[in-house]
């Protein structure tokens, strides 16, 4: 087992990157159009969940970690729904630039240069959102266990990532990267991609249940992203701690 999860290389490339974070025509510009889905999905679920009847602030009252947070553009939608945000990053850059952004905007967020497993928490939290982090990491298996160490009992892990297929190499890779230009070259290592059965299987050993699974796919005519019952490329999942 590996002593961390972290992956220089990849905590590198991001980091050469992180002044781009909240520029949205800049090389962030596909998480950008992709946050609107993510935002939507989380608070519905997250409001089932909880049976929150406040619109407003839904996330009143609960404590949020957002793991690979890069520059905050999850962690701050999330911390003005009501929640108390708390968002780690293995990168120092991101961090920094997230603190800088939520500074400017007079948000409260907790900010800090960490991985779970070296997350000095005291709590545990109600959510936790790892999205688009796990195809980036070393040891999966020591990473979901750091992460669910860090969950309560009850509580929702949101995991989104991309799927190991062959469309997913055309699209995620050769379109995203090298045809349409949507990510630098290198992004992504399909290797790394994650078959939802493996993802389901890594979980359960650490006490995390599957409660719900969705495709996501980008709609060109729209030029927005979807929810789908097709996850062949990128999906999001819910697992809840048992």
């Amino acid at each position: 087992m590996a002593n961390n999860t972290i992956n220089k290389e990849e905590i590198d490339k991001f980091s050469r990157m992180s002044e781009e974070w909240w520029d949205p025509e800049g090389k962030f510009k596909p998480l950008h159009k992709f946050n609107p889905i993510r935002i939507e999905y989380i608070k519905d679920n997250i409001a089932k969940k909880f049976n929150i009847k406040n619109k407003a602030k839904p996330f009143s009252n609960l404590d949020i970690l957002d793991i690979g947070c890069g520059g905050g553009l999850l962690t701050e939608p999330m911390y003005r729904l009501g929640g108390n945000l708390t968002g780690i990053d293995a990168s120092e850059k991101n961090i920094k630039i997230a603190k800088i952004h939520a500074k400017k905007n007079d948000l409260k967020i907790n900010y800090i240069c960490s991985s779970p497993e070296n997350l000095k928490s005291s709590k545990q939290f109600d959510i936790i959102l790892n999205m688009e982090v796990v195809e980036h990491v070393n040891d999966l298996n020591y990473f979901l266990k750091s992460s669910s160490n860090l969950l309560k009992k009850n509580g929702l892990m949101f995991i989104a990532t991309i799927n190991k297929t062959l469309k997913s190499y055309l699209f995620a890779i050769i379109g995203a990267e090298y045809v349409l230009n949507w990510l630098p070259v290198g992004t992504h290592d399909w290797f790394k991609f994650v078959e939802p059965e493996k993802l389901q299987n890594l979980c359960e050993k650490n006490d995390l249940k599957l409660s719900e699974l969705d495709g996501l796919n980008y709609n060109l005519f729209l030029d927005k992203w979807q929810k789908s019952k097709k996850a062949d490329v990128n999906y999001i999942s819910i697992f809840e701690k048992i």
